[in-house]
């Protein structure tokens, strides 16, 4: 078994990392600026936030390659440097990564619709996600995220070109808010939905990410617990941002999180962490609250 899975399966629950693009925003990302970009340019920075996170307390960070394939690339000028980008940033985490410490290889949607509604086609699709996994895998890291994904064929295609493309596990990952007509990603699609499709194109882990806070995070997840016996995962937005001073301000605080946490865990989530607005504090937080469930349930 790959030491990743066994590592879940002998632990029970691993702690994620937090936010990478809200973080480096704090940290002074410039508006314009490619985030991914940084691996190359700021190393220092980047590794930075990952070693925070480990500090933290994480078991896995994932790697600053949201945006780091050929079509994203492109609208900054990079599209050539889509192997020199995903190749430092795992080195960038290998830097400071302490031992028996997990990097996920991090996967994002493309930024563009596919046909008939937009451009872009299956075939394509499938060449962009399948050659940053791909690269993703021969750099070192120890599974694939495919995170933030609203529409269901998008992440069909992704997942089939990581499963097909690289030979670890794999990770799907949608974001759903509440609506009159239940839980749906912006896409329309529903958890059961998500699950089911998810399931038929072979990931090894299912989850959410992003979406308007813990509450409604806690939400998916127990809907997701009945759907299926894999592995789940869940990283939440430190809620709904606001704007504040011209900044965007993420209300929920590491105190405010950790009974929800603590809710998470009672409803049979594996991997935890945190998505937009959260940073190292909330991810001590989690860390405080999994060691005393963990404890508490030997």
């Amino acid at each position: 078994m790959n030491n990743f899975l066994s590592a879940l399966k002998s632990k029970k629950v691993l702690l994620c990392d937090g936010a990478m693009g809200t973080e480096l925003q704090r940290r002074g990302l410039k508006v314009g600026d490619c985030p991914e970009e940084y691996n190359l340019s700021n190393p220092k920075m980047i590794q930075g936030i990952h070693k925070d996170y480990f500090d933290a307390g994480s078991d896995i960070v994932e790697t600053n390659t949201f945006g780091a394939n050929r079509l994203r690339l492109k609208f900054y000028g990079l599209d050539n440097k889509v192997g020199e980008i995903n190749l430092a940033a795992v080195n960038n985490a290998k830097e400071v990564r302490p031992k028996n410490k997990f990097i996920a290889g991090s996967i994002g949607p493309l930024g563009e619709l596919l046909e008939p509604l937009g451009n872009i086609s299956e075939d394509f699709a499938y060449d962009i996600f399948g050659e940053q996994a791909k690269i993703l895998e021969e750099a070192g890291v120890d599974i694939i995220y495919i995170e933030t994904m609203m529409a269901i064929e998008e992440v069909a295609i992704a997942m089939k070109a990581a499963k097909e493309n690289a030979s670890l596990p794999v990770a799907g990952s949608m974001t759903f808010e509440l609506g009159k007509s239940g839980l749906k990603t912006p896409w329309g699609v529903d958890v059961q939905t998500a699950v089911n499709e998810l399931t038929n194109a072979g990931a090894d882990i299912i989850g959410s990410n992003c979406g308007k806070g813990f509450d409604e995070m806690i939400q998916v997840i127990r809907e997701m617990k009945m759907l299926t016996t894999k592995p789940i995962l869940s990283q939440s937005n430190a809620g709904i941002p606001e704007l504040v001073d011209g900044k965007l301000f993420y209300k929920e605080t590491p105190e405010m999180i950790a009974p929800k946490i603590q809710e998470l865990l009672k409803s049979g989530v594996n991997i935890i962490g945190g998505c937009c607005g959260t940073n190292p504090s909330h991810i001590k937080k989690m860390r405080e609250v999994l060691d005393l469930f963990l404890n508490y349930s030997i």
